[in-house]
């Protein structure tokens, strides 16, 4: 048993998608929770600023003295992660490689779409860990930079014409291309999955990465004997770079349910 906490980190509020799947999987366990909100999105920044945040965010998780860290940000996990991993005592995981096997293992056609920030799109990670379990999956993908600052800023709602039109615009491409699966590669995507599973069709299967992942980890957990002692009771504690003002009312609609547990602002200027 390890009753040490879980470490969930990502450039904003998208990240609350795993630790929403986690609390639902393991409800014992204690989870630490970085949004990276002073400095979101991270998606349009070089790869060597991406890699600079990605150790910083790690490193001050770790003063919590966790035992796993997820990487809940698909461009972390796309561009930085690999690099920085090896730096820290505990497993880190990435939201991409849970996502790749999901997608190639429900695809029917082959046809796998992706949706994500400028660098996790062209950093290729995902064609290539998709390309591990299917060398004959065909991989569509497109950025969606605008996604990410509709999601924080609450244009999540079905009726809402502005992240309408740009879900249709995004999106419309893929469907034509026939594609069967679509990866939502940004952990902010899910909260506007309704809008995105109108826009391409009851035939088209969404993979949430978050919820992957989250899954993933909690089976190595059990299977290293890594669990909480505890069955239920697991708190959250919460923590963000930038203002805490409007961060409940926005990681409500992520989590499904009130905040619980306070929001403190801290700098990353000694990590």
């Amino acid at each position: 048993m390890d009753n040490r906490p879980i470490g969930v980190f990502d450039s904003g509020l998208g990240g609350l998608t795993a630790v929403k799947k986690l609390s639902q999987l393991l409800p014992g366990e204690d989870i630490v929770y970085f949004g990276d909100t002073g400095r979101v999105p991270y998606g349009s920044r070089s790869r060597e600023t991406i890699i600079k945040y990605t150790r910083q965010d790690i490193a001050f998780l770790c003063s919590f003295n966790i035992k796993a860290v997820i990487a809940a940000c698909g461009t972390v996990s796309t561009t930085s992660l690999d690099d920085v991993a090896g730096d820290f005592p505990i497993p880190c995981f990435g939201v991409a490689r849970a996502a790749a096997v999901k997608a190639a293992s429900v695809t029917k056609n082959g046809k796998i779409g992706l949706i994500g920030t400028t660098a996790s799109i062209k950093s290729g990670k995902y064609e290539e860990l998709i390309h591990a379990c299917d060398p004959k999956a065909e991989v569509v993908g497109r950025a969606c930079p605008l996604f990410v600052p509709l999601v924080e800023n609450g244009r999540i709602h079905k009726g809402d014409a502005v992240i309408e039109t740009v879900a249709r615009e995004y999106l419309l491409p893929l469907r034509e291309a026939g594609v069967d699966t679509l990866i939502l590669g940004c952990t902010h995507y899910p909260i506007i999955a309704g809008i995105i599973g109108e826009i391409m069709g009851c035939g088209v299967t969404l993979v949430d990465p978050g919820a992957e992942c989250a899954q993933f980890l909690a089976q190595r957990l059990a299977e290293s004997d890594g669990l909480s002692e505890k069955n239920a009771g697991g708190r959250c504690a919460y923590y963000v770079s930038d203002s805490t003002e409007g961060f409940s009312r926005l990681a409500s609609l992520f989590l499904d349910s009130d905040l619980a547990g306070d929001v403190k602002q801290v700098s990353l200027d000694t990590f």
